[in-house]
């Protein structure tokens, strides 16, 4: 899997806004990834030293609409927190 593959997208609630600044950073991440192959894509994309990785799977959830019944998707999130001292300017804050 190449390194652009693994990490999707940010997830951005008030929770993650808070631990931003802890240096604590919430992602999703492919379904297929490990914590390995997620820290090496987090640090070469961003150029910062990663402490951890935690992963978090969620299952589908069933949703209806009306008579319809349907699932949410299967999600995968790394909550990845940075060595002390490493910053990331993921919301462009320090211009």
């Amino acid at each position: 899997m190449h390194i652009t593959n693994v990490i999707k997208k940010p997830i951005l609630s008030e929770k993650t806004y808070r631990n931003m600044a802890n240096g604590v950073y919430t992602f999703e991440v492919a379904i297929t990834a490990n914590k390995v192959q997620i820290k090496k894509a987090f640090e070469t994309i961003f150029e910062v030293k990663v402490a951890k990785v935690n992963i978090i799977n969620y299952d589908p959830k069933e949703k209806k609409m009306g008579k319809f019944v349907g699932e949410t998707k299967y999600t995968k999130r790394a909550i990845i927190t940075l060595k002390p001292g490493e910053q990331l300017d993921l919301l462009g804050e320090n211009k």
